[in-house]
Formats: C-alpha cells, structure tokens, sequence
C-alpha cells in the first residue's frame, strides 16, 4: 500500500480558516486597525491620482496657512500649508507612499535574506552555522542605528545605500527563527520519512517545513514592519534619509520641529500617521501572533 506523504504532512487547517474561520470573532481594534492599514495602502498605491495639489508646488502668498476654512465651507488646504506654501495634505499624501513604500521593500529584502540564511545555517552546519550565528549575534548586540550611521557617514546618502540599510535591518531575527524552527522541523517524522525515500532537500524545504513555519514568520514580518517605518522616520527626520525635493513622513517630521509653536499642524499631522500606522500594525501582528502561534493554544 502506498503511502500518501502530502496526506500526513498537510496542516489540520489553512491560515486562513484559523483566522477568519466561522465562530471566530475578530475584536473590533483589529477591524479598526485593518481597515486603518487598508486605507494606508490605497493611499500608497493612488498617491499620484489623489493629491489635490503637487507636492513640491510653491506658493509663498499662502504660507504658513492653518488648516481651517478659507472661503465658507470651503477647505483649500484641509491639513494647511507649509513653510513655502506647499499643501501639506499633498505633501503627506506622497510622503505616505515613499514611507509606506520603503518600509515593505526594506521588510522583504529582509524577511527573504534572513529565512534564506537560516536555512543554510541549519542545513550545512558546521563552519556555515558558526559563520552565520556569529553575525546574528553581532548585529544582535550592536545598536543597528550606530551601524546605520557609520555607513551613511563613510559611504555617503544615496538611495542606494539607504535602500540596502532598510533591507538589512532586522534580518537576523529571521535568521535566528528559521533556523531554529528548521533544525526542530528535520527530526518531524514527515521530514525524516521523506529524507528516507530520498527526496532532495531543497524539495522538502520549499515544499513542506516552509509552509509549516511560515506562520510565526510572518507574525515577524509584523513586528518588523513598523520598527522599519520607525527606523525611516528616524534617518529622515535627522536629514540623514530621505531629503527635498522628495519627502517621506520622518522628512516632513523633521521639517516641522522648528514651527511647533507658530504652525504645530506642520509636525503634528505626520507624527500621528506615523504613531497610528504603528499602532495599527502592532495590533495586527499581536491578534496574528495570538492566532498563529501553535504555542499560544491552550
């Protein structure tokens, strides 16, 4: 009788079911931050479509101008202007979507470099694992930001550079879990039967201990997210990211700083987006983190 491997190895039940399976209430901060999250990302993907005005448009009669209604019920400038007149809606607008935008490449570059490392650490061994669990154990211990400055300072800021610095940050989390779910998965019986009839292990990889631990993966995906937004905010507002005539949410915060008293809306308006964005996700990723983690079950 021949044996059905896909059969025995196949989760009790997709990701999907356990999360918006039926009997499952979903609490309503989590409806509140996905439908939060799902607005930030119409606004990333339509920016150019949805401004009212040009972000870098200059118009120094209007400047400084409060976000209140100019003619009746009107609103020219709903988030107001800034200090070269430029529409703030518009500019946060745009600035969303360069955040947004750098945020999920830099998580991805991220998330594929540290599993796909965690994987050769757990299949080669050896000098390999030593090799790699070195460098997560220095990029654990050293303050990423003092990393992130010391190359911006000797290499310059191009997009480039800051582009590689979003990747990297945060790999070795993802290293570190992939690894070690992966040594734990080999010695699962559905991976010890499959290596007895000699699959190759590239097969059994891709093909069975991935979708087995993608769940906490993803739940870290969630968790990087926002430090990476936060972690762009921070360079930008510095002046050490994103600089004019582009602008991200960390610029705009930076540009704000010196007119808190005179015109707050300048700073106030992309701080809350970037608090709520990382609120909402962190609320996100604790509700998947609670749904996913096999360990959390009682």
């Amino acid at each position: 009788m021949a044996l059905d491997i896909d059969s025995t190895i196949r989760p009790r039940e997709g990701m999907l079911v356990r999360l918006f399976g039926p009997g499952i209430a979903t609490p309503f901060s989590v409806r509140l931050s996905l439908g939060f999250l799902a607005a930030i990302l119409f606004v990333t993907l339509t920016a150019q479509l949805i401004q009212p005005y040009a972000f870098d448009h200059i118009d120094l009669i209007n400047r400084l101008k409060p976000p209140l209604p100019l003619d009746g019920f009107v609103w020219e400038h709903p988030f107001g202007t800034d200090k070269l007149g430029r529409d703030v809606l518009s500019r946060l607008v745009v600035a969303i979507q360069t955040s947004i935008a750098l945020a999920l490449l830099g998580t991805i570059i991220g998330a594929v470099l540290g599993t796909s490392l965690g994987f050769l650490a757990a299949h080669c061994g050896g000098f390999v694992d030593e090799a790699i669990s070195t460098l997560v154990d220095f990029q654990a211990a050293m303050p990423y930001f003092i990393i992130a400055l010391a190359v911006l300072a000797f290499m310059g800021n191009s997009m480039i550079v800051f582009l590689f610095l979003m990747g990297i940050y945060g790999w070795e989390r993802y290293a570190r879990i992939t690894r070690g779910l992966v040594l734990s998965a080999r010695e699962q019986g559905y991976a010890l039967s499959l290596t007895a009839l000699g699959a190759r292990p590239t097969w059994i990889y891709g093909r069975h201990i991935l979708p087995n631990i993608l769940s906490p993966l993803i739940v870290q995906v969630t968790i990087n997210f926002p430090e990476t937004i936060l972690f762009e905010t921070s360079l930008s507002f510095l002046g050490l990211g994103i600089r004019p005539p582009m602008t991200s949410l960390g610029q705009m915060l930076g540009e704000g700083r010196d007119y808190l008293i005179n015109a707050w809306w300048l700073a106030v308006v992309p701080g809350m987006v970037i608090f709520l964005t990382t609120l909402a996700m962190s609320i996100v990723g604790d509700w998947l983190r609670a749904r996913l983690d096999p360990s959390l079950e009682t």
